[in-house]
């Protein structure tokens, strides 16, 4: 963001302050420019760097078109699994699988807030956030101080940030020392462009675990813009990060045998690529109170066990700017008790590998449908629906995994 794009801090007292702006941060900034009664409330987005680049892409599923339809550059009606000979397809009615593109989102939202006199922006590292009850400080580096009534902070503690530009080995999840079950999800993806058709641009290949499994759940996750372009992630739930090269080699060789299985004379070129890791956790990254409160990752919004994101930060952007709009105190919780039982339970299974991931995962889509999986993993099933999920583990298994969760024992 250009400073001429920057609107003056004429003052320094500011209703709200956001202090990071990736998803959560501007999913909650976009929605508080929503409200007839908080639009026009004065706001200070802080964040290291506002020159976004296209780092994530969010995929999600919906039954009808939704507030950043305009956003969707590819959907899907059709999921599949694949497992050894398990090579299953499911058509995901009445939902649609959706991807948009980080770059897409951030542009959009933050072209949208420059509209608005009242939205300020301060780049910078925040190094701690404090509070003296009634209102809160925003520390930056250089000694720069920024108050306001309330601050809605996504920045998770640097000590859980992972830099993929300085993991030469192995990164050990073990060193954040925390009291809960903690795995990571990280992945590589990459956009190939082929110069021949090799995907079947109707269907979204969720989780193929015909891969190496590094002692992890691993997959390919393969999204086809078109029947020539694709993006390919090799994403894996385990308590290390893998360096670098490793990503590569398991891209490059799974796609040398998609191409030989597909189409043998196909060339293929690397047009954009993206890595992250996002906790799979309960545990509480920050203990703050009004008028200091987490948002995103940082609130624990990502669903622990599978890390899908996207519309929870978006419920939760919307019930913060509901309870505002009524003078309530923000409530950030995002999954009910039960739900976060489910999570824990295979949380517990997958970190102590009492079962491997890729059978879960293969059992729970081989015996549901699409539909009722989704709503298993957005927090909106029934009992029946849980039901049928939770069923498709062994007994032997679950049980003694859910009463060890129950009883929090180790």
């Amino acid at each position: 963001m250009d400073s001429a794009d920057t609107n003056l801090n004429t003052t320094k007292s500011y209703d709200f302050i956001i202090a990071g702006a990736g998803c959560a941060g501007l999913s909650l900034l976009f929605h508080l420019l929503q409200s007839n009664t908080l639009k026009g409330k004065r706001v200070l987005v802080i964040d290291k760097n506002f020159k976004k680049s296209n780092d994530r892409t969010w995929c999600y599923w919906e039954e009808n078109p939704g507030t950043f339809e305009h956003l969707v550059c590819k959907k899907w009606d059709s999921i599949s699994i694949h497992n050894g000979g398990l090579n299953k397809t499911l058509p995901t009615t009445p939902f649609t699988y959706k991807m948009i593109q980080g770059i897409d989102y951030y542009q959009y939202i933050i072209n949208l807030a420059k509209q608005h006199l009242n939205i300020f922006w301060q780049e910078g590292n925040v190094t701690k956030v404090t509070s003296t009850g009634t209102m809160a400080t925003v520390h930056l580096e250089g000694g720069v101080l920024e108050t306001a009534t309330v601050v809605f902070s996504s920045i998770v503690p640097i000590h859980f940030q992972v830099n993929f530009s300085d993991v030469n080995d192995k990164l050990n999840a073990a060193s954040t020392n925390t009291s809960t079950p903690f795995l990571w999800q990280h992945f590589k993806g990459i956009l190939v462009e082929f110069d021949a058709p090799v995907f079947n641009a109707n269907e979204a290949r969720l989780m193929d675990f015909n891969v190496p499994q590094k002692d992890a759940t691993a997959f390919m996750y393969i999204l086809p813009l078109t029947d020539k372009k694709a993006l390919v992630e090799y994403t894996l739930f385990s308590e290390v990060i893998l360096p670098k090269a490793e990503y590569d080699n398991a891209l490059s060789a799974y796609l040398a045998n998609f191409i030989k299985t597909n189409c043998p004379s196909a060339q293929y070129k690397i047009v954009h690529e993206e890595v992250g890791a996002i906790p799979m956790t309960h545990h509480v990254f920050e203990h703050w109170n009004s008028p200091v409160y987490s948002i995103g990752t940082l609130s624990g919004a990502v669903k622990a066990s599978t890390g899908y994101a996207f519309q929870f930060i978006q419920a939760q952007s919307k019930q913060i700017v509901s309870q505002l709009e009524m003078g309530l105190l923000p409530n950030t919780e995002m999954h009910d008790s039960r739900h976060r039982f489910y999570d824990a339970v295979l949380l517990y299974i997958l970190k102590h590998k009492k079962m491997e991931g890729k059978e879960i995962f293969s059992r729970i889509f081989k015996k549901n449908k699409a539909a009722t999986i989704f709503k298993f993993l957005s927090n909106t099933s029934n009992f029946m629906d849980d039901f049928n999920v939770m069923r498709s583990l062994p007994t032997r298994i679950f049980l003694p995994a859910a009463i060890r969760v129950l009883f929090r024992r180790p």
